[in-house]
């Protein structure tokens, strides 16, 4: 018999159940990242004008261009992630309504961005004391704006619509 004074005998831990946590977190933090972070390096030519590059130097949290961009970029793909992410865990697979799920968060968000951005940009962050625009908001600067929401919003829809597309398919996936 054991005495009650001595600690208990714990079951060892598999190095493959230790190690299984922190991998789930990073799968986690590379789902959500890496999408937002290809979109960010494909919509880096906006940043040759320098309006935008005013813009993001006048968002919080710091202050700068780079810092500011790479999280404004992650943070703008969160809605496709969670749109896809939605659509795959709550749509019925049966017939296109993946297909058809896809396709409209992808019109919705396009519409969002290219329509949200410009409106954002140029009327709610002026009335919030952030004024980042040198040449006044003139109609250059909504087709900017305009123009940057549908690029990046082109970058997340064009992949939801190919999926919409072989989702469609007879035989679907």
């Amino acid at each position: 018999m054991i005495p009650a004074i001595l600690p208990p005998i714990h079951t060892p831990v598999s190095l493959q159940a230790a190690l299984a946590p922190p991998v789930e977190w990073a799968t986690f933090a590379g789902f959500l990242l890496v999408p937002g972070l290809i979109a960010t390096l494909l919509w880096s030519p906006f940043l040759i004008v320098d309006r935008i590059r005013s813009l993001l130097a006048a968002l919080p949290p710091t202050g700068s261009v780079l810092p500011t961009y790479l999280l404004a970029g992650v943070g703008g793909s969160i809605p496709y992630i969670v749109g896809a992410t939605v659509v795959t865990t709550t749509v019925d697979t049966a017939g296109a309504a993946w297909s058809n799920a896809f396709i409209t968060v992808a019109v919705l968000l396009f519409v969002g961005y290219a329509v949200g951005v410009p409106v954002v940009t140029n009327v709610a962050l002026p009335r919030l004391a952030l004024d980042w625009d040198p040449t006044g908001y003139g109609p250059s600067t909504w087709v900017l704006l305009a123009a940057g929401g549908a690029s990046y919003a082109l970058l997340f829809s064009i992949p939801f619509v190919v999926v919409s597309f072989l989702l469609a398919l007879p035989g679907g996936y």
